[in-house]
């Protein structure tokens, strides 16, 4: 009789990615309400563009669109990329969250809203790569 060890594949949960989208639209939705019950002004006016209020529900839709194509990038790279999706994937994740902060300097808000939404969009990047990647045994 011979034992023979096999390599251990991770085979990321779908529960768990699916928590982890659902923990960063409500790390955003916290993030908002903090805001607002702390009297933060959510009224951002982009050059040539009429003022517009950030509330809840674009919050919600533009941070859970967010997860969901971080959520589908991996799986792409999974898919195409093997055993280095996991660092291309996070490398991207990060670079993308810092790009994404870039639009707040050009933005005409209050302080405590372009901290807030900073806040926003470098909370969905933590949390989704808290969860989307495969834990390693």
């Amino acid at each position: 009789m011979s034992a023979t060890t096999h390599p251990v594949t991770t085979v990321p949960s779908v529960r768990r990615r699916a928590l982890g989208v659902g923990a960063a639209v409500l790390a955003c939705a916290l993030i908002w309400a903090v805001g607002a019950f702390s009297g933060v002004d959510y009224t951002v006016k982009n050059p040539g563009q009429p003022a517009m209020e950030i509330g809840l529900a674009p919050v919600v839709t533009v941070s859970l669109g967010a997860a969901l194509l971080g959520w589908v990038g991996l799986v792409v790279l999974e898919r195409f990329a093997g055993r280095r999706a996991t660092v291309i994937w996070i490398t991207l994740a990060v670079v993308l969250s810092l790009l994404s902060l870039l639009p707040l300097f050009g933005t005409d808000a209050t302080t405590g809203a372009k901290v807030a939404l900073g806040a926003m969009h470098l909370a969905v990047a933590a949390v989704l790569i808290a969860f989307l990647p495969a834990r390693r045994s």
